[in-house]
């Protein structure tokens, strides 16, 4: 996944490595594409959700670990949610919400993603695990969990992205990529369902930027939404590729049959300040693509 450092213009992504390997999980570049540094390796096999915010006079990362590799190099662990500075350098880490009283076990627990609160708290959706939504407060304090696995409002089958939607002109809410159930779903600030939003068919992650609501869709497409959440484009979209994409994933594993201009699976995407988009992709090799803006 994908996240932009507004004080540096820098790149963020997080990625999954293979298990036994010593591949660091997070690498910084240029907008230019120039790599810069990585760091992460005890993360390599959890890889996953990642957003920068500013606290202060510092930039922090929050990331989502799916899974941890203990130092034996044994099966692995549960995930954890862990802020840390720019660099790398661990500020707190957390582990399976316990306080929820959720979990039967640790193992349970698979986090993708964080959504920032505007009161300095912040969002954790379990989104591999028990399809849970979790909030803590601004100095990690476990606050409440709601959803759980189902199909009616307030519940989820992989609440994989996660964001605090505060465009003009909206009350400030929830929005979750509800992605086993091709919605998006927004909840009051405490959990509370308010309403199903469609037009979307695996979505992943979100950012916005003014009025736009911008939604990485891991079958084949980015879309971009207006204010009132009617669809301004979808970015890619081609049913013929589609179709060729959704071979039971294949295609992810075989570069020869990518095409540029065409996506494979978007797993994340973001703006930067001028209104350009990065796109990060679930594919085997990894491929970050950017599209410019023109009008």
């Amino acid at each position: 996944m994908v996240s932009l450092s507004t004080a540096t213009g820098l790149i963020y992504i997080t990625h999954r490595a293979p298990f036994n390997s010593n591949i660091d999980t997070v690498a910084v570049f240029e907008p230019t594409g120039k790599f810069v540094r990585s760091f992460g390796k005890q993360w390599n096999f959890g890889g996953h959700g990642i957003e920068i915010r500013n606290d202060g006079k510092e930039e922090f990362l929050y990331l989502a670990i799916t899974t941890t590799k203990p130092p034996d190099g044994s099966k692995p662990h549960p995930g954890l949610v862990t802020k840390t500075t720019l660099k790398g350098e661990k500020v707190w880490e957390l582990p399976f919400p316990k306080e929820s009283n959720l979990y039967d076990a640790p193992e349970k627990y698979s986090p993708t993603n964080i959504a920032l609160a505007h009161d300095g708290g912040f969002y954790v959706a379990d989104g591999y695990g028990s399809n849970y939504i979790h909030q803590y407060d601004k100095a990690a304090k476990y606050l409440r969990s709601f959803g759980g696995t189902g199909e009616e409002p307030g519940k989820f089958k992989t609440p994989h992205g996660i964001y605090v939607d505060t465009r003009s002109g909206r009350d400030p809410l929830l929005i979750v990529a509800d992605r086993a159930n091709a919605r998006l779903q927004y909840l009051t600030l405490d959990g509370k369902p308010v309403s199903i939003v469609g037009n979307v068919s695996f979505p992943a992650h979100f950012d916005i930027q003014g009025t736009k609501l911008l939604i990485a869709d891991l079958h084949a497409r980015i879309s971009i939404f207006d204010k009132d959440n009617n669809v301004t484009v979808h970015l890619g979209y081609d049913p013929k590729w589609t179709e060729q994409v959704l071979d039971g994933f294949k295609m992810r594993e075989q570069p020869e049959r990518w095409e540029n201009g065409k996506f494979i699976h978007p797993h994340d995407a973001c703006f930067d300040s001028q209104g350009n988009i990065y796109v990060v992709e679930w594919v085997t090799t990894g491929r970050v693509s950017f599209l410019k803006k023109v009008t």
